[in-house]
């Protein structure tokens, strides 16, 4: 399973230059992330109600090319493992060229880890664990 997001470079995300300001990819990851989720039919909401909230504990990302104002950025999202503490996903950042083509912007990975309301690592409930581990894939 793979799950497609579509953004657009704002002004605001753009340094002096017009390119995206480099912080705003992992933004752009977690809207990703937030769209894989709920098309496994969950929000982040549900989850956090029942007590399980997901923390961001490593991030990677590479740049390939910059993203500018304006741009249509496609976000393709993946989750790569489930475990019973964390997750982790992959993402790919494309944009449309004006040839109709995709180029690569960049990938990314993050790990997240299960917590509870007061941060403390817990086991990720068996009806959002087994939604999530029938979906593990990767990129080729």
């Amino acid at each position: 399973m793979q799950s497609t997001s579509q953004i657009r470079v704002r002004y605001a995300e753009t340094d002096q230059m017009g390119v995206a300001y480099h912080a705003n990819y992992l933004v752009w990851c977690e809207v990703g992330r937030t769209e894989f989720i709920r098309q496994l039919g969950v929000s982040y909401a549900e989850m956090e109600a029942a007590g399980v909230k997901l923390a961001v504990a490593d991030a990677h990302l590479r740049y390939r090319a910059a993203a500018r104002y304006d741009d249509e950025i496609t976000i393709t999202t993946r989750l790569t493992s489930a475990r019973s503490r964390m997750v982790a996903f992959a993402y790919r950042l494309t944009r449309r060229r004006p040839d109709g083509g995709e180029e690569l912007v960049a990938d990314a990975t993050t790990d997240l880890v299960s917590i509870d309301g007061q941060s403390r690592p817990i086991t990720i409930p068996a009806t959002f664990r087994a939604r999530l581990e029938a979906v593990v894939s990767s990129f080729p």
